[in-house]
């Protein structure tokens, strides 16, 4: 299951007063079984990878295959269930839904695949004691810290047993000592058939990855490849 990720010749514009070329024509494999950075300054690209990756949003130009599959840029419906199934996403600012508790946060999104509540809530209290948080399992997002939402939303990301775990600058809006909790989480979420790939500032966390991408104006720049 060799390059489980796979982008060719990806472009994203987007036309204003002028023609704002945010990716530059890239291309690039990602494999199970390996964590990755994207580093950058503001601007460069990170987040517009990420977004196309999750399917989200659309290239201008270019191909994204998943499993070999080419993926139909213009088939939402088949894009959202691939998503649902295959993708989990952490944001910066956890995005959590604030009129739900953590666990309705975390169990809804399998829900909507399984439709059988009581598993989804069983999986769902396992995940949330995975990261430490039963004892909060009640609480609303506006009752949480930053670090206790974001170790929420990293379980409501896990709750599809996806292969492919796409993170945001997921510690941008975090202390130190909660930053290095959230990726010692992250981290031990790596095995061999997943791709981890994360965009962030902070050069320590992007240094712990197997393989480092630099952006600048919408290239990208391989630090250092997977082994």
């Amino acid at each position: 299951m060799n390059n489980y990720i796979k982008i060719k010749n990806l472009t994203k514009k987007y036309e204003k007063n002028k023609t704002i070329k945010v990716l530059n024509d890239i291309s690039f494999n990602f494999e199970p079984g390996k964590t990755y950075s994207i580093t950058g300054p503001s601007g460069s690209g990170k987040s517009t990878l990420l977004n196309l990756l999750s399917l989200i949003d659309n290239p201008t130009s270019g191909t994204i295959e998943i499993n070999s599959n080419k993926i139909k840029l213009n088939n939402k419906v088949e894009n959202d269930l691939i998503r649902a199934k295959k993708i989990g996403i952490i944001y910066q600012d956890k995005n959590l839904l604030s009129d739900f508790t953590a666990l309705e946060n975390v169990y809804l999104p399998n829900l909507l695949v399984s439709k059988e509540k009581q598993k989804s809530l069983d999986l769902a209290k396992k995940l949330i004691k995975n990261v430490g948080m039963s004892s909060r399992i009640n609480h609303f997002p506006n009752e949480l810290s930053g670090g206790e939402n974001q170790r929420i939303a990293i379980a409501r990301a896990l709750i599809n047993d996806p292969d492919i775990i796409l993170a945001d600058e997921p510690t941008g809006s975090l202390d130190s000592d909660n930053a290095k909790l959230i990726f010692k989480i992250l981290f031990n979420l790596k095995n061999k058939n997943r791709i981890i790939i994360f965009a962030t500032h902070n050069r320590y966390f992007a240094n712990m990855a197997d393989c480092k991408i630099m952006m600048n104006d919408g290239n990208i720049q391989i630090i250092n490849a997977a082994i």
